[in-house]
C-alpha cells in the first residue's frame, strides 16, 4: 500500500512538476502558533511538510533552524507534543504528506516501538532523522519501515559512488539530497551542479529526488526545481518565523500569515519551473 509521500510524488511526477517541501520546527515559537504554520501551508502551495522534532543538539542545523530549536524548547515543546499536533493537523488534512526530522536522541528517549506506534497513529508519513547511518538501520530504519513510515535518508556532494548504494538500501519515499557541504541555510546551491547531482542519484535508484539546503526565494526554487523532484526549504521559512515575533520573542498574531506569502511566492517559482519545461 502506497505512503501519502509515493501518492503525492506519483501525483505531481503524472503532472510534470517538482514538489515543494517546506520546514518547520514543531512549537516555535509556542506550539497554538507552530500548529497554525502548519495548518496554513497546503493552502498556500506546500505539497508536502516536514516538521522538525527540536532538539538540543542539532549538528547538521545552522543558527536559524537551531535557534527555532531553542525557541521551541523554552516554550516547552516535547516529541509526545511534536506528535499531537500532527494529530490535530490531521482532524482537517488527510491527503498533506507529514514526515518528521531530527534526531535519534529525543526518539530514544521516547521509546522506538511506543514512538512508531504513536507516530503512525496520528498520521505521520515518513522519517528523516540525519544522525543515523545505515549501518544503524536495526535501531529505527527497519522498524519504520516494517510499521509502514517512509525512512528517507540524506545523501550529499561527498556520497561517491561507492557510498551511495548503502545510503539508498532500505531507503523509501524519497532521497534528500543536501546541495551544499556544510549545514542548513549556510550557502546558496548552484543549479547546474544540483542537476548533475540529481542525475548521478537517479542512476542508482527510482526513487524521486528532493533538494535542500539554501534555497531561499522563488528564483532559487525555480532553477531547483528545473532539475529535481522537489525542493525543500527550511531556513527561509524559519526566518519569517522569527522575524515575526515582538522583542520578547513572542507571536503577535501575524507568523502564519507571513511565512504562508513566503510559501506562496516558492510554491509560484516551482510551479513556473514545470512552465518553463513544458515550453518548446
Amino acid at each position: 500500500m502506497s505512503t501519502r509521500i509515493e501518492k503525492r510524488f506519483a501525483a505531481l511526477k503524472a503532472d510534470g512538476r517538482a514538489a515543494l517541501v517546506t520546514f518547520t520546527m514543531a512549537g516555535d515559537p509556542d506550539t497554538a502558533t507552530s500548529l497554525e504554520v502548519i495548518k496554513a501551508l497546503p493552502k498556500a502551495g506546500a505539497d508536502m511538510i516536514e516538521i522538525g522534532m527540536p532538539f538540543t543538539d542539532p549538528m547538521a542545523d545552522g543558527p536559524a533552524i537551531q535557534a527555532a530549536g531553542v525557541r521551541a524548547l523554552a516554550a516547552g515543546q516535547t516529541l509526545a507534543k511534536t506528535i499531537q499536533m500532527v494529530r490535530d493537523f490531521r482532524k482537517g488534512d488527510d491527503d498533506t504528506p507529514i514526515v518528521l526530522m531530527g534526531y535519534y536522541n529525543p526518539i530514544y528517549i521516547y521509546g522506538v516501538d511506543k514512538f512508531l506506534v504513536d507516530a503512525k497513529s496520528a498520521g505521520v508519513d515518513g522519517l528523516i532523522v540525519v544522525d543515523l547511518p545505515p549501518e544503524e538501520d536495526d535501531e529505527l530504519c527497519i522498524p519504520a519501515l516494517k510499521s509502514g513510515l517512509n525512512f528517507i535518508r540524506l545523501a550529499t556532494p561527498t556520497t561517491d559512488d561507492k557510498r551511495l548504494p548503502a545510503v539508498l538500501n532500505n531507503t523509501s519515499g524519497f532521497v534528500y539530497y543536501v546541495s551544499i557541504t556544510g549545514i542548513t541555510g549556510s550557502a546558496a546551491p548552484e543549479p547546474a551542479k544540483v542537476s548533475a547531482a540529481v542525475g548521478r542519484i537517479k542512476r542508482h535508484t527510482k526513487l524521486p529526488v528532493a533538494v535542500g539546503f539554501g534555497v531561499r526565494d522563488a528564483a532559487s526554487a525555480r532553477a531547483i526545481a528545473e532539475g529535481a523532484d522537489g525542493v525543500v526549504v527550511g531556513s527561509a521559512l524559519v526566518e519569517v518565523v522569527r522575524k515575526s515575533l515582538d522583542k520578547d520573542g513572542k507571536a503577535q498574531g501575524q507568523t502564519a500569515k507571513a511565512v504562508a506569502a513566503l510559501v506562496s511566492e516558492l510554491a509560484e517559482g516551482v510551479r513556473s519551473a514545470k512552465r518553463a519545461m513544458a515550453t518548446p
